[in-house]
């Protein structure tokens, strides 16, 4: 062995080591140039699968609603609940309509009654019976069988004075539910409903009434379910969990999926719905989004139905998109509701001052633009062929020789007072309106006042209001749905305002069997009605909205009425 240095070797050593070196960097840098080119290569691919994604059109709520028979509906704020018995509004009505169902329904385009839960159904000779003989397929969209004592359940829920329902009146043409409800009787079971068995209901009625097959239709005579009612509380809890998705349970064509506050309502088809076969809809879509926003919406596509269309879009969709734009007729009323209860306002020569200074033809013709109708009077015209006399005339001196009258002479020592109405750019433009009339003809000056709508109706219930904008759609086509507001224990009178003879006029019409002496019943109550003011007609309605021409089925209806079932979509 060698110890020692070596030159020769040492020599060739270094020579050979040198030429490794110089194969091993040809070698890495022939890798690296491979990998390089597969990472270009890799990257133009990615480059040109991006640029395909980029350049492919994102697909629209309508267009994805089209191909999947899904409805996306603008209902212009969020619902204040979901429980049929005690809520009032059009956009609570507008969800509710698509998951439950009463004994009747209405044709979509006819609005003459249909079976519902009852499929057919026998009447008294003397008017006063109804027996209903229910659908053999009629389920809860858990499977449940929906049962006659399901809705005994519901009208003694309804009629129960601890639940406060504001509707519960709807139910007192049925023999002894007013005096239920007033706490007068007791015992539900001498109310005039009762389950013969479970698929045969009986209702008596305190007197004929000639629209109660139509009334029927109306929510607050739907059922709800009462193991749902019962598992999350109590028969009379006025707050809930049994309304929120996954935990309702309803009879209608669609069931509820999904509930997120302030962005969407979901409802897919009930595949327990009695008859599913004729249901063409997969899905709805509820979005609560204000109307100036959705009008953007329906142009970018998200919406098929909008709830109400921009006064100062009508004129470019008449000019540019008429066929998208429709107004229809409705039996319906905008009004401002006083507090007779506050201040000035006890006074009703002060109330009239108001109403006899209010230009309706200004509104309605310049402001509004839709076709509206000036009201001179409460009810709609033609409300179940009853027209109103016009006592309700725009004269702007005998407004103010009446609030000289009550002391305020041009407006003197008036006190400010507040006008509330809900978010909405006609409400307000009606007020602007309204509030500089007041200004002009009666030197008085009035504060407005927006709140979104739950603070809106918290407010309302509270009585603690001047004045605030209502409106009231018919339930049913006849003048009592509009005349019995007035009534001192309507659940919807919220100006404090009483009157015993306005009362007992409304009361001897629901009795009253000759057609003509029934309306004239209700001419003196309107007279009384409008000689008292506690409500200022403005307008009558139309209807305006903004409809995707492929939206099938949703026909004109005086009562806002457009059951889900026979809608469709044409792609």
């Amino acid at each position: 062995m060698c110890t020692y240095s070596c030159p020769y070797f040492e020599a060739t050593g270094s020579r050979f080591a040198l030429l490794e070196s110089r194969r091993r960097h040809i070698e890495k840098s022939a890798m690296l140039s491979l990998l390089t080119l597969r990472l270009q290569t890799s990257c133009l691919i990615l480059l040109a699968l991006s640029l395909l994604v980029g350049c492919a059109k994102k697909q629209s709520n309508v267009e994805r609603g089209n191909a999947n028979q899904e409805l996306y509906i603008g209902i212009g704020t969020e619902p204040s609940g979901l429980d049929p018995q005690l809520t009032t509004g059009l956009t609570e009505y507008s969800v509710m309509t698509a998951l439950l169902e009463g004994l009747t329904t209405l044709d979509a385009e006819t609005m003459q009654v249909r079976p519902g839960v009852a499929q057919y159904w026998d009447i008294s000779k003397d008017g006063l019976t109804y027996t209903f003989y229910f659908a053999p397929n009629a389920r809860w969209s858990n499977g449940d069988p929906v049962t006659a004592a399901d809705f005994i359940f519901s009208f003694e829920r309804i009629l129960t004075p601890l639940l406060g329902a504001p509707y519960a009146y709807m139910l007192y043409p049925m023999r002894g539910a007013e005096a239920f409800n007033r706490g007068e009787l007791t015992d539900f079971s001498k109310v005039g409903a009762r389950a013969v068995d479970a698929a045969t209901l009986i209702i008596e009625l305190e007197s004929p009434t000639p629209y109660f097959l139509s009334l029927l239709a109306h929510n607050t005579w739907w059922p709800v379910h009462p193991p749902s009612i019962l598992k999350h509380g109590a028969m009379t809890d006025r707050i809930s969990k049994w309304t929120k998705a996954g935990n309702y349970v309803g009879n209608g064509p669609f069931t509820l999926k999904r509930w997120r506050l302030n962005s969407e309502i979901h409802a897919v088809k009930n595949p327990y719905y009695r008859d599913i076969e004729n249901v063409h809809l997969n899905g709805l879509h509820f979005l609560p989004i204000e109307p100036q926003a959705e009008e953007r919406s329906f142009r970018a596509g998200h919406l098929h139905v909008t709830s109400t269309v921009p006064i100062h879009r009508i004129d470019w969709y008449r000019a540019n998109q008429p066929e998208r734009m429709r107004f229809d007729t409705s039996l319906g009323v905008y009004y401002y509701m006083l507090n007779t209860s506050h201040g000035a306002f006890k006074d009703p020569r002060v109330r009239k001052a108001l109403a006899y200074s209010i230009n309706r033809e200004e509104i309605t013709k310049h402001v509004l633009k839709a076709g509206q109708q000036p009201a001179y009077h409460f009810t709609p015209p033609n409300a179940g062929g009853y027209n109103a006399k016009a006592r309700l005339p725009h004269d702007p001196e005998l407004a103010r020789q009446l609030l000289a009258e009550a002391g305020f002479p041009e407006g003197k020592d008036f006190p400010t007072f507040e006008l509330l109405y809900n978010t909405s750019e006609s409400h307000r433009t009606i007020a602007v309106a309204i509030q500089q009339m007041w200004k002009t003809e009666l030197g008085i000056d009035i504060e407005l006042h927006n709140q979104e709508w739950k603070a809106y109706l918290s407010t309302r219930e509270s009585g603690e209001f001047d004045i605030l904008r209502a409106a009231w759609f018919g339930d049913y086509d006849d003048p009592n749905t509009f005349l019995s507001l007035g009534q001192t224990d309507n659940g919807n009178n919220h100006s404090q305002w009483s009157n015993a003879a306005y009362d007992q006029l409304i009361l001897d019409a629901a009795i009253e069997q000759n057609p003509a002496a029934r309306m004239a019943l209700f001419q003196q109550a309107e007279a009384i009605l409008l000689d008292e003011m506690p409500f200022i007609p403005i307008y009558f309605y139309v209807t305006s909205r903004l409809i995707d021409p492929a939206v099938q089925g949703w026909y004109p209806s005086i009562l806002d009425n457009h059951p889900y079932q026979a809608i469709s979509l044409e792609d």
